[in-house]
């Protein structure tokens, strides 16, 4: 018979891995949209949950005071960030961005606009819900995703996509 410590004991360690995995798959799709404060966040509540179980199970009658477990949630939480930040900063990577815009005289601007800052455009004739739409494509550094969605946001509705890799084409150089 298992007694009622180990049972109550039991069931606490499977909630909470549950619900620290749970946030630790949350926190690396909130990574990898971008989204670093949220995954700082998540990343301190999951290392405390996983901490204060740890602690539990290999405490041996210590358990952690609460300044070094705030140190070492802190520290994970900060080291979703910093890793975040490095892979913004470090990582080279292409990204699609796709915006679906009237057929309008104030589109062929824009997109000109985008070609003479020297963005590789694509404009492609579609039809949308309203009418004819062009389906404008552009591949460039992840790092002017917020130039180009400033040029355009007002306009069209814009999607971003990772590209894994591409080959040829146009690409914007850096300027001197």
């Amino acid at each position: 018979m298992i007694d009622t410590a180990l049972l109550l004991s039991m069931t606490m360690i499977f909630l909470a891995r549950v619900t620290d995995v749970s946030l630790g798959t949350f926190r690396i799709l909130q990574l990898v949209r971008g989204h670093r404060i949220a995954a700082t966040m998540i990343g301190f509540f999951e290392i405390m949950i996983y901490m204060a179980v740890l602690s539990h199970i290999l405490g041996g009658g210590r358990t952690l005071k609460t300044m070094e477990l705030l140190a070492y949630c802190t520290g994970y939480a900060f080291g979703n960030y910093v890793g975040a930040f490095m892979e913004d900063k470090f990582m080279k990577g292409y990204t699609m961005l796709e915006a679906m815009a009237p057929c309008s005289d104030e589109t062929l601007k824009v997109v000109d606009d985008l070609r003479d800052r020297g963005f590789g455009t694509t404009m492609i004739r579609g039809e949308g819900k309203n009418g004819p739409r062009y389906i404008i494509k552009i591949i460039c550094n992840r790092k002017d995703i917020p130039e180009i969605t400033r040029m355009i946001k007002h306009l069209a509705f814009v999607t971003v996509f990772d590209v894994k890799s591409c080959l040829g084409g146009y690409f914007r150089m850096k300027r001197k």
